[in-house]
């Protein structure tokens, strides 16, 4: 009995990092039109604020396998806390942007190691029978946080002031900091193994290069010459770092979990999925600013119900999984998103705020059927040696997807936007040219992403997918 406390109070010091981490990671995605106001600064130079926390992020999250392997739990944890606990004390206080942007990366660098340690710590602490209701928890971290943080960072920037964007996240971050030095235990007591430089060196260049350049897509376009070197440089040294990774005795990142098709075919899926939700969560609000002259703050209303949905469903969907298997979920969600997606390919100016909600509380429906069971089939998938890898692999997967979402919706976007712009000017409209080009834009992005949604659901009709089988518990463990 006392394991089974054990366990809940661990998951929920977990689940309350990780939910303060995605939170921090995302609140800032309506707030840089502000920032720009307040530090005199362009679109360009403001955009580092998202795009710099990316990197960061991205770029440590491969390490996160070593670093399971080197640090314990508790060490792990605490770190990763504490740099999210500094990183706000500057943003917080700072007086210019320089400031700001050091803030943000030292965030940054405490977020990237929070997620692939959860779900590590999930699947090694519970057998795979009750790994998707555990999943399910983390679920709740990972999709409602970002969910709910454009209504939260637009209350704050329109009725409050933008500091408290993280004010407001520091006593949280110290609650959770008291909470795991009091409660949390080492999963993981680290080990000495050590660090492969050459391979650090290879994955933050290779990854560095590749999620900078799919982000700078979007705005500078895909014939840029920088942004073209940026991606096929990154490739190529991707290529060598697994290379490198495939002929080492232990590896820094173990890239034979793909020789998996069960973990190939569900990462297959999460790419596309996050692709979705993405590039959903940059075009509403574009679409709902740019063409219908609301606010951040009614944006961010326009998603919250779907969050709350969201955020409920989880742990259901968890139990779900546990008792019927990611295949029947995926074939579910993917039946509520592509009607979801498919719905709002012709927008238009009088398309209702009321059509809007119901629409987006029908897609988070969908992606609460495959978000974590999504995770959880991937990893139950590989030997209990190769969890770690597999996490560190998932997470960077999900980041290197989210910046290839957004880089070509925003390019589809822009493109249909000037060439809508250039016909109503030919027709001779005068008025409202930049309010309806953006609507009609917005509607041709969705074609895309119902064409995704599509794809995924062929992909799941074809990926080998088992129930998670009863394994041979300790007591322990049972418990």
């Amino acid at each position: 009995m006392t394991q089974q406390i054990n366990k809940k109070i661990l998951l929920f010091v977990l689940l309350l990092g990780g939910f303060i981490s995605i939170l921090n990671q995302t609140i800032l995605n309506v707030a840089l039109s502000k920032f720009m106001e307040v530090f005199s600064v362009n679109g360009t130079t403001v955009q580092w604020l998202a795009t710099g926390f990316m990197l960061v992020n991205g770029v440590l999250i491969p390490i996160t396998a070593f670093l399971m392997k080197r640090f314990s739990t508790r060490q792990l944890f605490l770190s990763s806390m504490l740099l999210l606990l500094i990183g706000s004390i500057f943003c917080a206080v700072a007086p210019n942007f320089a400031i700001l942007l050091t803030g943000r990366m030292i965030q940054a660098a405490g977020a990237g190691i929070i997620m692939p340690l959860m779900m590590s710590i999930v699947m090694f602490i519970f057998p795979p029978e009750k790994r998707g209701s555990a999943m399910g928890l983390v679920g709740i971290a990972l999709i409602f946080a970002p969910a709910i943080a454009p209504t939260l960072s637009g209350f704050l920037i329109e009725y409050v002031s933008w500091r408290w964007l993280f004010i407001g996240i520091i006593p949280f971050v110290t609650l959770v900091i008291l909470l795991a030095l009091k409660y949390l235990v080492n999963v993981n007591e680290g080990s000495k193994a050590e660090l492969d430089i050459f391979s650090v060196i290879l994955s933050t260049l290779g990854f560095g290069l590749v999620l900078y350049g799919f982000s700078n897509a979007g705005s500078h376009g895909w014939d840029d010459v920088w942004v073209l070197t940026e991606i096929i440089g990154g490739l190529l040294v991707l290529t060598y770092f697994t290379i490198h990774q495939l002929r080492s005795n232990d590896p820094f990142l173990n890239v034979r979990v793909f020789q998996n098709k069960t973990f190939t075919m569900t990462s297959l899926i999460n790419i596309i999925v996050t692709m979705m939700l993405y590039a959903d969560m940059i075009l509403l609000p574009i679409y709902l600013q740019d063409g219908r002259g609301f606010t951040a703050f009614d944006a961010g209303l326009l998603l919250l119900p779907g969050a709350i949905i969201n955020a409920l469903l989880s742990p259901v969907t968890g139990k779900l999984f546990d008792r019927f298997g990611a295949k029947p979920l995926f074939i579910i969600g993917l039946l509520f998103v592509i009607p979801s997606m498919w719905v709002v390919t012709d927008l238009s100016e009088t398309t209702t705020f009321t059509f809007l909600m119901i629409r987006t509380i029908f897609l988070r429906i969908g992606l609460s059927f495959i978000t974590m069971p999504l995770n959880t089939a991937a990893l139950n998938a590989l030997p209990k040696e190769l969890v770690t890898h597999g996490t560190a692999v998932n997470n960077t997967v999900r980041q290197i997807a989210g910046a290839i979402g957004t880089a070509i919706i925003v390019t589809i976007y822009t493109g249909k936007q000037t060439n809508y712009a250039v016909d109503l000017s030919a027709q001779g409209t005068t008025e409202g040219i930049k309010a309806l080009s953006s609507i009609f834009a917005s509607g041709d992005a969705y074609y895309f992403m119902a064409i995704l949604a599509v794809l995924a659901l062929l992909i799941t009709l074809f990926t080998p997918l088992k129930r998670p089988v009863k394994t041979e518990m300790t007591v322990e463990e049972a418990s």
